[in-house]
């Protein structure tokens, strides 16, 4: 089980210091865009990180309702995977084939409400899926511990596929997730937002052994 940084933020220049704060501590992260639309807060948009030299591997998560329009847009330098909601578009296909269409890797992320039975026969098409632990838009969110039980169900069911969770994770919680057999777990707040974001990250990393 992998630790991810996640930002987010709406101001070009906290990602920016962001960015180089994370690029001493860890080789990949997870930036979030989010359209005040799918999810009612805005953040930074692809067109922020044009002229941005990446250092590092990170996965774009779209909290967008038009994610085909910001795929095009992104700044693809050390871009691995693209993270879309299966509650933004009833299209998901023709969003699978936009980052298909780029060599990019491809990740299906999933709100709390949203029941398996909803998704599981798309899982095929995509690389990833995302678990959200949080009703997603905002830093620091609480954490819904329903999702876990998802979780284990969709593990049981695709043994193979790559999981993630994302979302109110924090260092009394995270013990929690060490028998779901996750991949990944994002972490935006409670590294960003402490005092030293690297000690903050290698407890995070410590925790989970």
């Amino acid at each position: 089980m992998r630790i991810v940084p996640a930002i987010l933020t709406d101001n070009p220049q906290d990602l920016k210091q962001m960015l180089v704060q994370a690029e001493t501590f860890t080789d990949f992260i997870q930036i979030d865009f989010m359209d005040g639309s799918f999810v009612p807060s805005k953040s930074i948009v692809p067109e922020d990180m044009a002229e941005i030299k990446m250092r590092i591997g990170w996965e774009a998560h779209l909290m967008v309702k038009d994610p085909v329009h910001y795929i095009s847009s992104l700044n693809r330098e050390r871009l691995e995977r693209v993270v879309f909601h299966w509650e933004a578009d009833p299209r998901p296909e023709s969003i699978v084939s936009a980052i298909r269409g780029f060599g990019l890797s491809v990740g299906l992320a999933i709100n709390p409400e949203t029941a398996l039975s909803q998704f599981e026969d798309f899982v095929p098409q995509i690389d990833s899926v995302l678990f959200l632990s949080v009703h997603p838009g905002f830093y620091g969110s609480s954490f819904v511990g329903e999702v876990l039980e998802k979780i284990r169900e969709f593990r049981s069911h695709f043994p193979s596929t790559v999981i993630g969770i994302d979302g109110g994770i924090a260092l009394d919680n995270i013990q929690s997730l060490k028998s779901l057999e996750m991949d990944y777990v994002c972490v935006g707040s409670r590294i960003f937002r402490h005092d030293d974001s690297r000690k903050s990250y290698e407890e995070f990393v410590k925790a989970i052994g």
